[in-house]
């Protein structure tokens, strides 16, 4: 029996052939704690089989004894030799080699790697940190242990990961290691209650370990402001609202306009009446709180007319140059500038600049910028500039008044120039005057008044002449001026006016002729009436004749003496304001009626005048009489006729009749002055010289 089981284990053993792995222990990674399995099967071998953990021996048993944690598993008659750690320790990690001692086999080396997972990561602050929006800070998230492999901590928000945090590694005490992660970031008020993790990844914990953070933001102000409503017409009412969120809350608001204050704003909305200045002076609100101020700044939409900003500069321009304005305007709606000439309808331009091309004399003027007004109807109107033609000078002889022979004359021109000529010349045939006095002749000039717009300031020249001659009367006097631009110049005549003093002496006469005859008949019809009363009454009676300048008689002792109205002759009373009566050197007459009848005869005194030349003259004597006649008058060659009474002739000092009185008065100008300049008399006021006045003829009886 013995034999043949020996034979069949001998074919068996034969027949399946040389021992072999049918498998290998391979390298392991393997969770601190978790369980560890290496496995190992051989072929044909039904010998002892053992582990080896760098290169220790482990021993031949299915439970080693020795190592509690260690065992064999596996069908041993099939081959199979598994080899099992748990929990794995990190002193486990080792190469570990299933060796078939009997066959002389040795697995490859099987390298056990022990992962230790991180310590779940720690914020420093956490879990809700307070942060202050715009201000840049650090976060860090720390994780201590002996990891392996060295863990990774990343910063996640909503599932996303975070760029910019810095790594560290340390030691504590040489043995525990401390990584940290720190996180730079400058929060916003959008950040406010925030969550943030921090997870501490590795190879041994792929989910890895989260820590969770709460970000508490402080921030100043976030600032909307509105303004109802927005688009305006100047003089409506707005109200801006400023709304705020902060953190902590508002402590106050401030308004501004432009940059000034608004005096008087002090809550969340402000009511203000719109103007032009709102569409560039925008309005802002300030809002405060215990961490900051923010501001925002609106403009509003203002329509209103136009305003002038610039006005346009007057200009000064040679013949032949350019000229250019400019003006501006501004406005909302964006306002039509249009350009015209004054007293002109006609556009000359549309907008901010006008050009005058070559300018010429016919240019010079006030030139308008005019802006229509807006909308609302306000705003607009225009702007004066006025355009000087710098050209030669432009002289006009004057009015002159005629004068008189031997008399005062003067002539006038008007000198219009830009620039201002150096002096303004007149000069005749022997002389040339430009200012002050030669022999008879004085020139003064004098600023004209304005004249055409544009033409440059004016000047009046007067040449003055004292005693005129025949000659003044014929020859032209040449007005000129000069300046750098060239000479203008015109000729001023001097005309007569006709001599009245022989008219003056022809109607005095007259005059004084019919006075005369009608005194002579008065005293005749007297004479008469008295020799007829001379019968019935012994008074006497007296013809008077009053000749002083109150109207009151010259009576003598006799004429003292009070008679009664029938009995008094008639009184002749004339009222001359301006004659003075001397009553000297009366004389005695013969009187044959034994004084009832005297006649006292006037001596009149001759006012005097002033003569045309400048000195006196004495009233022109009557035409009917040769010079040299005295004082009295014979009236029977007039009247060729025998008085009905007897005249009787005054001796010296005395007539029988009062003479006659002529004068004439003649007015001098006692000074050469500036020319009249009273409005209303064209085309110059001024230009005309005082005109002597005809002579007054009064005759007094």
């Amino acid at each position: 029996m013995l034999v043949p089981a020996l034979v069949v284990l001998f074919c068996l053993r034969g027949c399946t052939g040389s021992p072999r792995f049918l498998q290998q222990p391979e390298d392991l990674v393997v969770l601190l704690g978790d369980e560890a399995r290496l496995p190992c099967a051989l072929g044909s071998y039904w010998g002892l089989v053992q582990w080896t953990k760098d290169g220790l021996a482990l021993g031949g048993e299915r439970d080693l004894p020795g190592w509690p944690r260690y065992w064999i598993s596996g069908n041993a008659a099939s081959g199979q030799h598994d080899l099992h750690i748990r929990p794995v320790q990190l002193e486990d990690q080792a190469s570990y080699e299933c060796q078939a001692s009997q066959a002389g086999l040795r697995s490859r080396p099987a390298q056990l790697h022990v992962l230790v997972p991180p310590e779940p990561p720690h914020v420093l602050g956490g879990p809700s940190v307070s942060l202050v929006a715009g201000v840049p800070a650090n976060l860090t998230c720390r994780s201590r242990g002996d990891a392996r492999p060295t863990p990774e901590l990343l910063w996640l928000r909503d599932g996303v990961r975070l760029d910019g945090a810095t790594f560290h590694q340390t030691l504590q005490d040489g043995i525990t290691r401390i990584l940290e992660s720190i996180l730079s970031l400058t929060p916003s008020s959008h950040d406010d209650g925030a969550t943030l993790i921090c997870r501490a990844w590795s190879q041994a914990l792929p989910s890895g370990k989260d820590t969770a953070v709460t970000l508490s933001l402080q921030y100043p102000p976030e600032v909307t402001l509105s303004a109802e409503p927005q688009n305006v017409q100047e003089g409506e009412k707005v109200t801006f609202r400023c709304q705020a969120a902060a953190q902590p809350p508002v402590t106050g608001y401030r308004w501004a306009k432009g940059g000034s204050p608004v005096l008087g704003a002090r809550g969340s909305t402000l009511e203000v009446v719109a103007d032009a200045s709102f569409l560039t002076e925008p309005v802002s609100c300030e809002v405060s709180n215990a961490v900051g101020s923010a501001n925002r700044s609106t403009a509003l939409n203002v329509q209103f007319g136009p305003i002038l900003q610039a006005k346009p500069e007057s200009l000064s321009v040679d013949v032949g140059e350019d000229a250019s304005f400019t003006c501006a305007w501004r406005g909302n709606p964006r306002p039509r500038v249009t350009w015209t000439r004054r007293g002109g309808s006609q556009v000359l331009a549309s907008g901010p600049t006008l050009r005058v091309p070559s300018v010429g004399p016919e240019d010079a003027g006030d030139y308008m910028c005019r802006a229509e007004p807006g909308l609302s109807g306000r705003g607009g109107g225009t702007a004066k500039a006025r355009l000087t033609v710098n050209a030669p000078p432009r002289v006009t002889a004057l009015h002159s008044a005629p004068a008189f022979l031997r008399g005062p004359a003067r002539l006038q021109c008007l000198v219009f120039a830009s620039p201002i000529p150096e002096a303004v010349v007149w000069s005749w045939d022997e002389g040339v005057l430009a200012a002050g006095s030669r022999g008879r002749f004085l020139v003064e000039t004098f600023p004209a008044p304005a004249g055409s717009e544009g033409q440059g300031p004016g000047l009046i020249s007067v040449l003055h002449i004292s005693g005129t001659q025949e000659l003044d009367f014929r020859r032209g006097f040449n007005c000129s001026a000069r300046n750098r631009l060239g000479e203008g110049g015109t000729q001023v005549s001097l005309s007569r006016r006709a001599d009245l003093l022989p008219t003056v002496r022809f109607v005095a006469g007259v005059v004084a002729a019919a006075m005369t005859l009608l005194m002579v008949v008065t005293g005749m019809a007297l004479c008469c009436w008295h020799h007829s009363k001379a019968s019935f009454s012994k008074q006497k009676n007296l013809v008077r004749i009053p000749g002083s300048s109150d109207g009151s008689s010259s009576r003598g002792p006799e004429e003292e003496e009070t008679a009664s109205g029938e009995d008094q002759g008639p009184i002749v009373s004339t009222d001359h304001s301006d004659l003075v009566l001397d009553e000297e050197g009366v004389l005695e007459v013969k009187d044959p009626t034994n004084g009832y009848y005297k006649v006292r005869g006037v001596s009149v005194s001759l006012s005097l005048g002033e003569a045309p030349g400048g000195g006196f003259f004495l009233p022109p004597p009557s035409p009917m009489r040769p010079p040299g006649t005295p004082t009295f008058y014979d009236f029977n060659p007039h009247l060729a006729m025998v008085p009905p009474c007897r005249l009787y002739r005054a001796r010296a000092g005395y007539l029988t009749t009062p003479h006659p009185r002529a004068f004439a008065n003649y007015i001098k100008p006692t000074s050469f002055g500036t020319p009249d300049l009273t409005p209303g008399t064209p085309p110059f006021p001024y230009a005309a010289f005082p005109i002597p006045s005809h002579p007054r003829h009064q005759t007094h009886v």
